[in-house]
């Protein structure tokens, strides 16, 4: 299953090669499996221009509300804007929230395969946005039954066969509860599996093949670093202890980092005005998921996950970068 080709090693200074993108075709083609949490996105945008009598807060005259697939959706969308056949499988509650979500991620062109818990609400968040800033966030979440995430590791084994990559989307709201045994069960079935990590524990992920921890969830796991050689110790270290072939570390403004057999490869940020860093993660992970399904390296795979990145922090909220987007920010680097 391993496979990080793409570039040898660290490119000299001032070489820069070009990145082998899959054709329209090759994407086409490419099957991924988004396992996770997912929620409902809500925004409320609205005009600040004074603030409240009550306490020292803005006001906040809502003038629009948009609805998106977050979480584990945003993934699935992410990989679908790509060209991919996606197939996304998660928990919902049997409600009116969760029936927006459903229809929402059908319209992505997403197979959705969304197991309806009685006993649950739907997970959803709601931003305040003013000025295009965001003022605040109000969560709304609960964990799955057993009953019903023992009935969705059922259904997991079978959507296994019809996918060439999987991913595991772990947002710590209970959806991934059986995640040790999701992974031994794509490993025996031969199939990528990248993880998006949540929490201070990586040992549920031993085995995988790729992980995409932020700057700051890797700092909570390894420690504070001191220095690049430390960093790369500390990730490299890690690695090995859970049987991993990379770890992808995005950076923020310092780009991102690929850490495997070879050792450290770094990508500087691509982004030219970040608006929102919200759900760049998880086009990452998607479009390093797209790729590899589509016959790419796992470095080529990075370097166009950095550039897709850059494309989705200069939108407002979760968002998406298209191929047609990707494609044009690869080509206004070379």
């Amino acid at each position: 299953m391993k496979r990080t080709g793409g570039t040898s090693g660290r490119r000299g200074a001032g070489t820069r090669r070009r990145i082998s993108m899959p054709s329209a075709a090759a994407l086409r083609r490419a099957r991924v499996l988004v396992v996770g949490d997912v929620m409902l996105d809500r925004y409320l945008f609205g005009e600040v221009s004074r603030i409240s009598p009550e306490a020292p807060v803005p006001v906040v005259r809502v003038v629009r509300e948009e609805e998106r697939p977050g979480g584990a959706a945003n993934v699935a969308r992410n990989a679908a804007a790509l060209g991919a056949q996606v197939t996304l499988l998660s928990v919902i509650g049997a409600d009116e929230v969760g029936e927006r979500l459903r229809r929402l991620i059908v319209k992505e062109g997403i197979n959705a395969s969304l197991w309806k818990d009685v006993s649950l609400e739907t997970t959803r968040k709601v931003r305040v946005i003013g000025r295009q800033q965001q003022l605040l966030r109000i969560d709304f979440e609960q964990t799955p039954s057993e009953e019903i995430l023992m009935k969705k590791l059922g259904v997991y084994r079978k959507l296994l066969n019809a996918c060439d990559v999987v991913i595991l989307s772990d947002y710590g709201k209970g959806g991934l509860t059986h995640i040790v045994r999701m992974i031994e069960m794509a490993r025996a079935c031969g199939k990528w599996i990248l993880v998006d990590p949540k929490g201070d524990d990586y040992s549920r992920y031993h085995g995988a093949n790729v992980l995409t921890p932020n700057r700051s969830e890797l700092r909570d796991v390894v420690g504070q670093w001191s220095n690049e050689a430390d960093l790369t110790a500390r990730a490299q270290a890690l690695r090995r202890k859970l049987a991993v072939d990379a770890l992808l570390v995005t950076r923020s403004e310092e780009g991102m980092t690929l850490f495997d057999d070879d050792g450290a490869h770094h990508e500087a940020a691509k982004a030219r005005e970040v608006y929102d860093v919200s759900g760049a993660g998880d086009t990452v992970i998607a479009t390093l998921a797209v790729m590899i399904a589509a016959g790419a390296g796992l470095r080529d795979a990075m370097r166009a996950a950095n550039h897709a990145a850059g494309i989705v922090v200069g939108k407002l909220g979760t968002a998406v970068a298209s191929r047609e987007e990707l494609i044009g920010s690869m080509r206004a680097e070379q």
